[in-house]
């Protein structure tokens, strides 16, 4: 599901009360404040749904493909995602 189906969905079941820019702004706010939560607490959790959580990636070596010289990667961070039971039952 992208963005505009998303919101195209909203709108189908809220439509008469919210406007289809009220309901994009809404959405963005939403994942805005999940993604400051994942960077500042470390994760975000929506009951029934998962828990974002931020991930760090140590340095390590690596090897280019073509050349097959080791490289060194540098540590990251990244987002993981677990699905709450309720989540997985219903898929």
């Amino acid at each position: 599901m992208t963005k505009a189906e998303l919101i195209e969905k909203l709108h189908a079941k809220f439509g008469a009360e919210i406007t289809k820019r009220m309901i994009a702004e809404l959405v963005d706010d939403v994942f805005e404040n999940a993604t400051a939560a994942v960077k500042k607490e470390g994760r975000f959790s929506y009951p029934g749904f998962g828990t974002f959580s931020l991930r760090k990636r140590k340095a390590r070596k690596g090897r280019n493909p073509q050349t097959g010289a080791e490289i060194k990667i540098k540590a990251s961070k990244t987002v993981g995602f677990r699905a709450s039971k309720a989540l997985k039952e219903k898929l």
